[in-house]
């Protein structure tokens, strides 16, 4: 996402859950003891003294100072300031030194990695980083454990990981409006090279936008299966299915590939980052696809009638109702006024998607999350699945502990299956839209557990402790995120379809 801290050009990537590693490790009082020992094992063999010179001249018995060397005891203030004058430096040189030179350097690597707790679980012996170690076996060493610690840390996004990166991205979403004027100038720049002029946005001009960031499109039956498109940014090729396969609209699987080029996307460091990327990637697709300008001239007019309504919006440029409503949000509070909040609800009434900003209550976890929680069964998103009527918008007002809410949803299967995806605002705003002289109100307690979540008092007192049910658990409710660079694609499957088709 645009406002993620900037990457500096001269770190290099780091797997997920490396930077959190080393925050720990920074704080781990061994480490620096570690480190000390080292820069006074060198200081004492640079100076040509035994142990047993060392100790006569701090007072000290070489076994201890073997300890202290060897990073295993913590040496007192006393006895630092003692050897910093044995050796001619200050105490802040003996305790801030860098190490002197890169066998020093792969020594304390060595040390450190084989006192971490993922080394020690594995039961095997450490080894000791003597002087009579080759060099080239140390590197070998330093290297063997930094690949275990990659494949091990390699992007370990938990569930819960998860749920703290989607909340804080909200969190950025609603401190913005879920408005990013960077993207919108950037998408007004694209349109303009392809002479937009209004309305959807063309199949021919998306592919000219194409031709002019100078990428050619293949369209191939053999796209690898964990993925919606390839880009060979060596060849400047991109890689669609067929025309006409497959649940995603084409053209914004095509334009959400050459946003992460127009973006500048690099590998993420973190799940935080790598959900942001996915949401300026969708933000700059749809704003292509539903263009600032003619998009908010619509709705102004559509406001003008007091006639807005999400459909009206898909209908005119030719999208989905997630699309649509998805880009409604951007722009309804930035240039309408207009506050709201969006939610996409699985039929079991499981939050997969939601935004708001207006102030309503969703169910929350610990950490904040609101994905994976049940919305209240009295919500338009859940009220919608019981109307008979799939082939119009539902529309209700909602009483609610922070409000009353006017609300539209709609149903749609996907692959995952049946979801409504609805759009809410408070109650005096409700007159801008078609819909507002609905009849249909409810009124939800939540989080009251009486309101929904507990069961009848009748119908406890006849089933309680007599019901053995077995739960439909999704496996990502256990599960780690899947592994590589880019979560759920099979990196080495991609790499052998392009050498298939790199092949001349």
């Amino acid at each position: 996402m645009t406002n993620l801290p900037p990457r500096p050009s001269e770190a290099p990537h780091r797997p997920w859950g490396a930077a959190e590693a080393a925050e720990l490790a920074a704080d781990d009082v061994s480490v620096d003891l570690i480190s000390l020992g080292k820069q006074i094992r060198h200081l004492r063999k640079q100076r040509e003294m035994s142990l047993d010179d060392l100790g006569a001249a701090v007072g000290a018995a070489p076994s201890q100072l073997s300890l202290i060397e060897n990073g295993k005891k913590e040496p007192k203030l006393s006895m630092l300031r003692a050897l910093a004058k044995a050796f001619g430096v200050s105490s802040d040189e003996l305790l801030g030194a860098e190490p002197p030179n890169r066998r020093v350097a792969l020594e304390i690597e060595l040390e450190r990695a084989q006192r971490s707790g993922q080394y020690r679980s594995l039961g095997l012996p450490s080894v000791k980083p003597s002087s009579r170690i080759p060099t080239e076996a140390l590197e070998a060493l330093v290297g063997l454990h930094r690949e275990v610690d990659r494949q091990v840390n390699l992007h370990t996004a938990t569930p819960e990981e998860a749920r703290r990166a989607n909340t804080e991205l909200r969190r950025r979403m609603r401190d913005k409006d879920n408005y990013f004027a960077d993207i919108e100038a950037e998408a007004r720049t694209l349109l303009g090279k392809v002479d937009y002029a209004g309305g959807p946005l063309s199949q021919h001009q998306i592919a000219d936008l194409a031709a002019h960031l100078r990428f050619t499109l293949h369209h191939v039956d053999d796209l690898p299966h964990s993925t919606r498109s390839v880009t060979d940014l060596k060849h400047r090729r991109i890689y669609l299915t067929q025309v006409g396969t497959g649940s995603h609209d084409p053209r914004t699987v095509l334009l959400q590939a050459l946003a992460s080029y127009v973006l500048e996307h690099e590998v993420p460091r973190t799940y935080l980052e790598f959900l942001g990327q996915r949401v300026s990637t969708n933000y700059l697709a749809a704003a292509l696809l539903i263009p600032e300008s003619s998009a908010v001239a619509f709705l102004r007019s559509a406001m003008a009638d007091k006639e807005v309504a999400v459909e009206d919006l898909r209908d005119n440029f030719a999208v989905s109702y997630e699309a649509a409503a998805h880009r409604f949000t951007n722009l309804a509070t930035h240039h309408l006024g207009i506050r709201t909040h969006f939610q996409k609800v699985h039929k079991s009434g499981i939050i997969f998607k939601a935004y708001e900003n207006d102030d309503v209550a969703f169910p929350a976890d610990p950490t904040g999350a609101i994905e994976g929680q049940p919305i209240c069964r009295y919500w338009t998103s859940r009220q919608v699945f019981d109307v008979p009527d799939k082939f119009n918008a539902f529309n209700q007002y909602t009483d609610t502990a922070t409000g009353t809410y006017w609300c539209t949803a709609r149903t749609e299967r996907s692959a995952d299956g049946l979801f409504s995806l609805s759009i809410g605002v408070p109650y005096e705003s409700a007159k801008w839209f078609r819909g507002k002289e609905t009849k249909a109100r409810s009124v939800s307690r939540c989080p009251d557990p009486d309101c929904c979540r507990n069961p009848p008092r009748n119908l406890a007192k006849t089933w309680a402790g007599q019901v053995w049910p077995t739960a439909r658990a999704a496996s990502s409710q256990l599960a780690a995120m899947p592994l590589g660079s880019f979560p759920g694609v099979d990196e080495t499957e991609v790499y052998q379809f392009l050498e298939r088709h790199s092949r001349p």
